[in-house]
C-alpha cells in the first residue's frame, strides 16, 4: 500500500492574557490547518518562542508583564527571529501606537477585535509570504556563497582571499605585525587528473583542501597557546587557506614574528600535502611547490605579495618541485623569462627551430654501439643551441610535452628509414617518455598505431622513464609498462638514483635497463662514489638488469666502471650527440673489440 505524505502543519504562537481569547483563536486557527502553542505573557511568549521556533507570531501588545512591543523587538533582534512573520493585534489604532508596532520589527498590524472570517487567511496569507522570502533569502546566501567561496572544496575563492589579504596588510601596518602569503601549486597534478580520471581529481582536490584547513588550524592552536597576550581580534583568522582554481591554493599567515615562523608552517604544509592520497584504488602522492612572499619585506600590498608569492612558487618548480621557497629579489625577472620562453617553445615547435639527435650507448668491452638515445636540441634564433633540459620541464608543465613526443616519434620513424641499407639499419633508439605521456590514457593503442604507421618493429624502439615517473600510480604503470614490453620496447629507468625507487622496487616492473645518474659518475674515483656504483651493479645482475653508466666524460671513469662490471657508456669520452646522417658514418669509423681506443668524441 502506498503511503500518502503528509505535510506537517505550521506554528503559530498566539501570545494573549485572555485565556478565553486564546481558546478562540486556537479553534479558528486549527480549522485552518494549523498547529497553535500558547503563551499568556512576555516572559512566557519568549521562552515558548526560543524553545519551538514557531512560524509565525500572533502577539497581543497588553501584557501583564511588558509591552507586546518590547518581545517584538526582542524577537526581531536575535537570529532566530530575522525572518518570523509577527503579527501584532490592539484595541489601539492611533498612528503613534501603529508606528511603535512597525518600529519594533512587526510584519503586520491589526486592532482588536478580531474579525473571525479574516483572521485565519490573513495568517496563511502570511505564512506563505514568509516561505516565499525565506526561500528568496536562502537563494541570496547561496549566491553570497558562490561568490566567496569556491563550489567544490568550500575554502575561500580568488575574491575572498584577496579581501582577505586587503585585511591582513591594512591590519599588519596597524600593528607593526609580520604576515607570510604562500602560493601552493601542485606537481604534475594535470598528469594525474588524465590518469585517474576528473571525478578522482576533484576528490584529491578535496582531500588537499581538507589537509590545508586541518593543518592550518593545528598550526594556530600552537601558536597562540604560548601567546596568551593576544587579543581575540588578532587571533581571528590568523591563517586562511583559499583556493584560487585548478590545484593552485594560497595561504594567508598574519601575526608572525619572523620568516622563521613561516619557514616551520611551509615545511608543515610540505609534508603533510605530500602524503599518499588513498583514492579507491589508486593511493596517488602529489607534492606541493609553494612559494612564500612576506609582509612587508616583499611588498607592501595585496598585488606585490601575490605576485612574488607567485614568482617564488615558480622557481620552487625549477628547482626540482616538492619544496618551498622565499621571494627574492630577481626572481620575477626569472618568471617573466619563463613566459616568454614558454611562448618561443610553442613556435619553435611549429617553425622547424627543433631537432632531435642522437647519442650512442657504447659496449665498452668491443667498442660496438649498443644503441642510441634521441635527444632534442632548440636552435634558438638568439640563445642559439637550447638543450633539452633547459626547456622540457617548461614543456612538461604547460602539458607541451605531449605533442614534443609525438613529434619526437616522428622523426625517429623517418631516422629510421633513413638508415636502411646502411649498417644503422638495426640500430634501436630510445626517447624519454616523461611522467604526463606515461599517464596518457591511450597510450597503449597510441604506439600499436604508430607501429603500423610508420611500418616500424617495436624492438627498434627504447623508452626511458625517470624514477618518479614509474613509481607515481605504480599500479596502473605496471599494467601500461607490461603492454609494451610485450610490444617488444625495452625499457629503462633513466637518471637512476635521483628519485625515491629503489631497485628492490623496480622488480616489480618489466624493466630492462638502468641507466646511473651522472652525479655518481662523477664520484665513480672516490671510495665511497666507487661503493655505490659496484652496490648498484651487483643489485642489477641480480635481477637481470642491464646497468648502462651515463655522463661518462673521463678515461679513468671508464676504466673503474669496466672494472666494477658496468660496460654500457653513453658520454662526451665517446661522443656527443649527432645528426641522424652522421651516425652511419661515426659506425664505420669505430673498430670493433677496440672499446677503449674508441673513445674519443667526433
Amino acid at each position: 500500500m502506498e503511503l500518502s505524505r503528509t505535510r506537517k502543519p505550521s506554528v503559530v504562537l498566539v501570545v494573549d492574557p485572555d485565556q478565553n481569547t486564546r481558546r478562540l483563536v486556537r479553534t479558528n486557527l486549527s480549522d485552518c490547518g494549523l498547529q497553535v502553542i500558547e503563551a499568556e505573557n512576555a516572559e512566557a511568549a519568549l521562552a515558548v518562542f526560543f524553545d519551538s521556533l514557531p512560524d509565525l507570531v500572533l502577539l497581543d501588545v497588553a501584557l501583564p508583564d511588558a509591552s507586546g512591543f518590547d518581545v517584538c523587538k526582542e524577537i526581531r533582534q536575535s537570529p532566530e527571529g530575522t525572518l518570523t512573520p509577527i503579527l501584532i493585534v490592539t484595541e489601539s489604532d492611533d498612528p503613534d501606537s501603529i508606528d511603535l508596532g512597525f518600529d519594533a520589527g512587526a510584519t503586520q498590524y491589526r486592532t482588536k477585535p478580531y474579525s473571525w472570517s479574516l483572521l485565519g487567511r490573513e495568517v496563511q496569507y502570511m505564512l506563505r509570504a514568509s516561505s516565499a522570502l525565506r526561500g528568496a533569502h536562502h537563494q541570496e546566501d547561496r549566491l553570497r556563497f558562490l561568490a566567496y567561496y569556491d563550489a567544490l572544496t568550500e575554502l575561500p575563492n580568488r575574491r575572498s582571499f584577496l579581501e582577505q589579504l586587503e585585511n591582513t596588510v591594512n591590519w599588519s601596518s596597524r600593528t607593526g605585525r609580520k604576515a607570510a602569503v604562500m602560493f601552493i601549486d601542485l606537481d604534475h597534478f594535470k598528469r594525474i587528473n588524465d590518469s585517474i580520471g576528473h571525478d578522482m581529481g576533484d576528490k584529491l582536490l578535496v582531500e588537499i583542501a581538507t589537509r590545508l584547513k586541518t593543518s592550518l588550524r593545528e598550526t594556530d592552536e600552537t601558536r597562540y597557546s604560548s601567546r596568551d597576550s593576544i587579543d581575540g581580534d588578532e587571533k581571528m583568522h590568523a591563517s586562511q587557506a583559499a583556493r584560487l582554481g585548478g590545484d593552485e591554493f594560497t595561504v594567508i599567515v598574519n601575526n608572525l614574528d619572523d620568516k622563521f615562523q613561516a619557514r616551520g608552517i611551509a615545511k608543515r604544509l610540505l609534508k603533510t600535502l605530500s602524503e599518499p592520497v588513498t583514492l579507491g584504488d589508486h593511493s596517488p602522492v602529489v607534492t606541493p611547490s609553494i612559494g612564500i612572499s612576506f609582509y612587508p619585506d616583499d611588498g607592501e600590498d595585496a598585488d606585490t605579495l601575490v605576485r612574488n608569492a607567485d614568482s617564488a612558487m615558480y622557481v620552487a618548480k625549477g628547482e626540482g618541485r616538492a619544496n618551498y621557497q622565499f621571494y627574492r629579489t630577481g626572481m620575477n625577472n626569472l618568471a617573466i623569462e619563463e613566459l616568454m620562453l614558454e611562448e618561443q617553445l610553442r613556435y619553435a615547435i611549429v617553425s622547424g627551430e627543433l631537432e632531435v639527435q642522437y647519442q650512442p650507448v657504447i659496449n665498452a668491452i668491443d667498442g660496438t654501439i649498443e644503441s642510441v638515445e634521441a635527444l632534442m636540441r632548440w636552435n634558438h634564433p638568439d640563445r642559439g643551441i637550447v638543450h633539452a633540459d633547459q626547456f622540457l620541464p617548461v614543456a612538461e608543465r604547460t602539458g607541451m610535452i605531449v605533442q614534443l613526443g609525438e613529434w619526437v616519434l616522428s622523426e625517429i620513424a623517418d631516422a629510421t628509414k633513413g638508415w636502411d641499407n646502411t649498417v644503422a639499419s638495426s640500430m634501436r633508439v630510445s626517447m624519454n617518455l616523461s611522467a604526463l605521456q606515461l599517464a596518457q590514457p591511450e597510450i597503449t593503442n597510441w604506439f600499436v598505431q604508430y607501429f603500423d604507421g610508420a611500418n616500424l618493429h617495436p624492438e627498434r624502439i627504447g623508452l626511458e622513464f625517470s624514477e618518479s615517473a614509474i613509481m607515481t600510480n605504480a599500479a596502473d604503470n605496471v599494467r601500461t609498462l607490461n603492454f609494451l614490453a610485450q610490444l617488444g620496447i625495452e625499457l629503462t629507468v633513466d637518471n637512476f638514483g635521483t628519485g625515491y625507487s629503489s631497485l628492490q622496487h623496480l622488480h616489480e616492473f618489466p624493466i630492462h635497463a638502468v641507466k646511473i645518474d651522472k652525479t655518481f659518475i662523477d664520484n665513480v674515483e672516490k671510495p665511497a662514489g666507487l661503493a655505490i656504483i659496484q652496490g648498484v651493479v651487483g643489485l642489477c645482475q641480480g635481477l637481470g638488469i642491464t646497468p648502462i653508466a651515463n655522463g661518462v666524460e673521463q678515461g679513468s671513469q671508464r676504466d673503474l666502471l669496466i672494472a666494477a662490471g658496468c660496460h654500457l657508456l653513453q658520454g662526451y669520452l665517446y661522443s656527443d650527440a649527432m645528426a641522424a646522417s652522421e651516425l652511419p658514418e661515426y659506425i664505420e669509423s669505430i673498430e670493433p673489440n677496440e672499446g677503449q681506443a674508441a673513445s674519443t668524441v667526433q
